[in-house]
């Protein structure tokens, strides 16, 4: 193992403090090149600390160990484990059926240890990658991670470092991959002392969290290389084999080299390096594809940048801000574009930024185009947003879920979809993800429809942060319509006509968002649960769904405002099926149609979400051309098979298929 090393550019002399709370020592160290100070290792286990001029001990910012918080002193670690993943050959993220946990709410003891005995569970679902949400130090022992400050630690109330090595052993052991969410886009408010040893942060650009993290300022080399060396370390040492990056459009970066382009770099050295294949996720609000595009590829001209640089519209001729930008060579990306054409559509919520979805128009293109916002107006944003995604590029770069962390926990109430939906609802969202041509992901939980809420909650020890989280999570429900969304819920309180916002900071808040597990034996949860089962091994065995080929995807309906679409899809309905959009306006407004049939090459996956039977009449499939059109006027039929169906469905000779209201089936033709 290497020696002790900090980083103090600024300091005059630095020592190093060895103990934990209690009776200390300390011991200069010697100055090194570009700022550095070196000491010889302590013997692994040792508290220590570096005081810098005189002043207070501070932790170490490569610190692998924080057992007494981000305040405290760090502890040396020797990364030395007995893994028995020799013949572990990897998982590349693309095509992975992705599951979404936050080790702290996933089981009552909410440890990583606790996490690794239900694998099992995941491995009987079909899940290939387990997610971790970011495990990085914070302060206090309860948050969601992102608000870490010792990003080379593992949170100690989930076990520390040695046990993500057991949980990352035992994973690969039964046959998953793991990834782990970082954030390196900001640090967190409790237990930040990065700024006191060097420029880790800069004014010259300012993010949704303040100062940003210094990527091309003075200094920034060094800032760079922490974040690069870490991201490598969680790869070597942890065997780690995806890294989700969160919100990479606050990482604001000018340098000649993007931040994300050299990550891709050093990641393809080490994943050549070790012999495994090694992914990189990024959570970008930029809509994009250079962020998935190959770091080989030319960067785009003048003329290829989305319509919102092609000329004037009628909303002004505003660029997106990552209009024309080089490629960043990331393995995927998130694709909340998705998720919001499905929510929406399924629940009718039309608050917020979900004021440009909800509609079958909106979900062909999110599923053949993948970015709503793609060089359009942007009604949230108030401006044109995006460039398209070029026809030819794997669906399966993108990642997409019907819930997430986000998508649940920043909720004023943190309910998830099982609070609004029927079973059906639930079973159609599942197999519009699960079929669809990107890579999906499970939310914990999600699987089996689970009640229980995902709340926002913290636990800084400051009183005074404390408040302000508090205050700050009650202004942001004051808006975007979230009070009218609540209005008649189940569960929400209101105070003076104002929504009632659970408290970040109380126990219960965080005892309301751990799973229960044993619902998941019981009556329909069981249902959906092999539900979920069946749609991912059908996607696993089945080519068409294998498939991220967005060319070959569409998406057809019958609704009043879709003309030509019935002859074009060949769907057709009975009396009451038409009438069913209205039936479920109060759920659904402004719907145009209840029948909705996806197309994955031959296969068909058949939506009614209306309250009355809908009969379905399908086109014989190779209907859709190489540009992937339907061949106007075809009209042919030919005979159909259920690969998979949420109930009983009657399949009619050359005719189509009768669905029961509020559900979902999967077709493919008789060869």
């Amino acid at each position: 193992m290497s020696g002790l090393r900090v980083w103090a550019p600024r300091a005059q002399r630095v020592d190093v403090v060895l103990g934990g709370p209690g009776p200390r020592t300390s011991a200069p160290m010697s100055r090194a090149d570009d700022g550095w100070w070196a000491a010889p290792a302590p013997a692994p286990g040792t508290d220590y600390a570096f005081s810098l001029d005189g002043g207070p001990a501070r932790p170490d910012p490569r610190s692998a160990w924080q057992p007494h918080g981000v305040d405290g002193p760090s502890r040396w670690f020797d990364p030395t484990f007995a893994w028995s993943d020799d013949a572990w050959p990897g998982r590349d993220v693309r095509g992975a059926v992705v599951y979404e946990l936050h080790v702290g709410t996933f089981t009552r003891r909410g440890t990583l240890d606790a996490a690794a005995e239900h694998l099992h569970e995941l491995v009987d679902l079909g899940v290939d990658v387990v997610e971790l949400m970011p495990l990085a130090a914070f302060g206090g022992d309860r948050g969601w991670g992102y608000d870490g400050v010792g990003l080379w630690a593992v949170h100690e109330a989930y076990g520390g470092p040695r046990a993500l090595q057991r949980f990352v052993d035992a994973a690969h052991a039964a046959g998953l991959a793991v990834a782990l969410d970082v954030v390196y886009n900001h640090l967190g408010p409790a237990g930040n002392y990065l700024p006191e040893l060097g420029p880790y942060l800069t004014d010259a650009h300012s993010t949704p969290w303040g100062p940003a993290v210094n990527l091309d300022q003075d200094g920034s080399a060094e800032v760079r290389a922490w974040i690069v060396e870490n991201a490598l370390r969680w790869f070597r040492d942890f065997h780690v084999d995806a890294l989700r990056l969160d919100a990479v459009h606050a990482l604001v970066d000018d340098s000649p080299e993007h931040l994300l382009a050299e990550l891709s770099r050093r990641t393809a050295d080490l994943a050549a390096t070790l012999g495994r294949p090694l992914s990189l996720v990024a959570e970008s609000d930029e809509n994009d594809p250079a962020t998935v595009t190959p770091l080989d590829t030319p960067a785009p001209g003048p003329d290829d940048r989305g319509t919102a640089t092609r000329g004037a519209t009628t909303r002004g001729t505003t660029e997106s801000p990552a209009a024309g930008m080089p490629p960043r060579g990331m393995t995927a990306q998130w694709a909340d574009d998705v998720h919001h054409a499905i929510h929406a559509l399924v629940t009718g919520e039309r608050h917020g930024y979900y004021v440009d979805f909800g509609t079958p128009e909106v979900l062909r293109h999110a599923m053949t185009r993948v970015f709503v916002h793609d060089g359009g107006w942007s009604t949230f944003r108030g401006r044109d947003w995006g460039r398209p995604v070029p026809p030819e590029t794997d669906g399966h770069r993108f990642v997409v879920c019907a819930s997430n962390h986000d998508q649940v926990g920043n909720r004023a109430l943190g309910d998830r979809p099982s609070a609004r939906l029927d079973v059906g609802g639930l079973a159609i969202e599942a197999a519009l993800v699960l079929c669809s041509p990107f890579t999906p992901m499970v939310f914990m939980g999600e699987e089996w429809g689970a009640s229980t809420p995902w709340q926002y909650f913290t636990d800084h020890q400051d009183p005074g942060l404390a408040q302000a989280v508090r205050d700050g999570r009650r202004a942001e429900f004051g808006s975007h319509g979230w009070g009218e969304l609540y209005d008649g819920f189940a569960g929400a309180t209101f105070v003076d006509g104002a929504l009632v916002v659970p408290d970040p900071q109380a126990r219960t808040t965080f005892d309301a968002s751990v799973l229960d597990r044993a619902e998941s034996h019981r009556g329909e949860h069981v249902r959906l649960r092999a539900w979920y089962r069946d749609l991912i091994a059908l996607r696993r065995r089945t080519p068409d769904l294998t498939s991220g080929d967005l060319r070959a995807t569409d998406l057809t309906w019958l609704g009043h405002d879709a003309a030509g679409a019935a002859a074009e899809a060949g769907v057709s309905a009975e009396a009451g099926s038409v009438a069913g959009a209205g039936a479920v306006a109060g759920a659904r407004a402004g719907a145009a149609s209840d029948v909705l049939v996806l197309h994955r090459g031959a296969v068909r996956v058949v939506v009614n979400l209306g309250r009355e039977t809908a009969r379905v009449g399908l086109d014989a499939p190779g209907d859709l051309d190489a540009a992937g059109d339907h061949a106007a006027g075809s009209g042919s039929r030919g005979a159909w098979s259920v690969l998979a169906a949420w109930d009983d469905v009657t399949v009619e000779d050359g005719a189509g298929v009768v669905l029961p209201p509020r559900s979902v089936a999967v077709l493919s033709p008789v060869r």
